[in-house]
């Protein structure tokens, strides 16, 4: 029986008030998370940083009404910076409005497709290879902030770093990272030394966002310009949302709505272009921080971009003074934590195309800083490794029966595009025997490329002067070969 209407909206409750505190708490600390990356990746995409701020003030809060991955943590992310760099430098910031608008709408239509139900091709090592690829570049990204800097810094990193794995060895009523941020900021703050801090990062908000239209001529030449960019978007951030809420789903043992987390995405992405910020995402390392922390629910992703806002806004005096050093020991943190550190002793069990197809995603997505880019190698390399294994699997026996002068070939195996070939070369098309059998029994078609293959078998016997009879296919079979070709088959009995 299905659920009620009353159970729907008793779980949709529960995911807003279990354990309200440690949600907040566990929401505080994907703030912090979010603010270094998020600053960052409007550099990359050469927009303000209050452009990306909004952008992940403005996702969290819808997303965590809307969307269906309760836990995970979206905002301004670097894979959609990266393809929004060129519309910018091209064309400006408000067509990069208008084609976050779009890419909102067509994330909203892909849902409304069920194109969620593509991530069923991407198998696990990909997934792994998408987690580690990104702990590098999480860790990567704080290369910068450790470039010609005083030993202080490194200090400071030192501290930060001794705190949040310390603390929760003491207790753990506070997130170690919120401790962290203030430990740094009041020894920041009563021995002044060389320290960047927050306000070095970039201009930071200074008042609320407000209702904005892309101011763009409504024709055909600007929807010409921005519907490539608007679909690239569109389809790295659903990726990487899919990507981050599988993970999710793998970290909690639960499951969510794909398909509602891509309209959400979608409607999330819409409100950011109507209120002047940069597409974006489910962003896996901040995700990953606030489930360390006890984020289990939406009021955690909530706060994340409620607080985002508090602090960038109501408290932007004091976050301006917060050293980045701090900010780095909680990514380098967050980098550890996301990091598949199994994965490596795997390499030495696992089958040697799974651990390709891990290293070949890793490989793509740190050397492009593509996500799509390195996803979509693994799920090429899978496909290919799964279709060379299958094929091998295909077998073919004869038995030749002299007083009847008739040869039996026995099939055993899945017959496919990728081993119709195989399944050809083991018969003669220009056997001595008058009869031939054709037993397949033990065999399964699964597309045209299969059943024509077995037809063209058929045709070079029956040019021969061969009699051909096929027997023993399954009704599946039977019926897709009955379907496309004219071929005769016996039921199996």
């Amino acid at each position: 029986m299905a659920a009620s209407p009353l159970t729907g909206f008793a779980r949709y409750r529960a995911e807003w008030l279990a354990n309200p505190v440690r949600e907040i708490l566990a929401g505080m600390v994907g703030t912090f998370a979010l603010i270094p990356e998020v600053i960052a990746f409007s550099f990359a995409a050469g927009v303000d940083p209050e452009v990306g701020l909004y952008a992940s003030f403005v996702i969290s809060v819808v997303i965590a009404i809307a969307g269906g991955r309760p836990a995970m943590i979206s905002g301004a992310a670097g894979s959609v910076a990266l393809v929004a760099a060129a519309l910018v430098h091209a064309h400006g910031v408000q067509y990069l409005l208008a084609a976050t608008l779009l890419a909102g709408l067509l994330q909203m239509l892909a849902g409304a497709a069920r194109l969620h139900l593509l991530m069923r091709y991407v198998s696990r090592p990909v997934r792994t290879g998408f987690v580690n690829a990104l702990a590098i570049l999480i860790f990567s990204a704080q290369l910068p902030h450790m470039l010609h800097v005083t030993w202080h810094t490194y200090a400071m990193i030192a501290l930060g770093l001794a705190i949040i794995y310390g603390v929760p060895r003491l207790f753990s009523a506070i997130p170690s990272p919120l401790i962290c941020i203030l430990a740094l900021t009041t020894v920041a703050t009563i021995w002044p030394m060389p320290l960047h801090t927050v306000a070095d990062l970039g201009r930071l908000p200074d008042s609320l966002p407000h209702l904005v239209w892309p101011l763009v001529p409504l024709s055909l030449s600007t929807l010409e310009t921005i519907l490539p960019f608007a679909a690239a978007m569109a389809m790295v951030g659903l990726l990487e949302s899919m990507m981050t809420a599988s993970v999710v789903d793998d970290m909690t043992e639960t499951h969510s709505s794909k398909r509602t987390e891509c309209v959400g995405l979608g409607l999330a992405n819409v409100a950011v272009g109507l209120f002047g910020g940069i597409a974006g995402c489910g962003m896996i390392g901040q995700t990953v921080g606030n489930l360390r922390y006890g984020g289990r629910g939406r009021l955690s992703t909530f706060v994340a971009g409620a607080f985002l806002l508090l602090l960038m806004v109501a408290l932007r005096p004091w976050v301006a003074r917060v050293p980045v050093a701090a900010l780095v020991a909680i990514m380098i943190m967050v980098s550890a934590s996301t990091f598949s550190w199994s994965s490596l002793r795997d390499l030495r069990t696992h089958p040697r195309g799974a651990s390709l197809v891990m290293l070949a995603t890793v490989a793509v997505v740190v050397a492009t800083h593509n996500l799509a880019a390195g996803v979509l190698v693994g799920v090429l390399l899978s496909g290919l490794f799964f279709a060379a294994s299958v094929s091998r699997l295909v077998t073919v026996e004869t038995r030749y029966d002299a007083a009847s002068d008739t040869r039996t070939y026995s099939v055993t195996g899945q017959i496919f595009f990728a081993s119709a070939d195989l399944f050809a070369e083991r018969f003669d098309t220009r056997d001595t025997a008058r009869h031939i059998r054709i037993d397949l029994r033990h065999a399964h078609f699964w597309d045209i490329t299969a059943v024509g293959t077995l037809r063209d078998i058929v045709a070079r016997m029956e040019s021969h002067g061969l009699t051909v009879e096929l027997l023993g296919l399954n009704s599946a079979s039977a019926t897709l070969i009955d379907r496309h070709s004219d071929l005769s088959v016996a039921p199996q009995t």
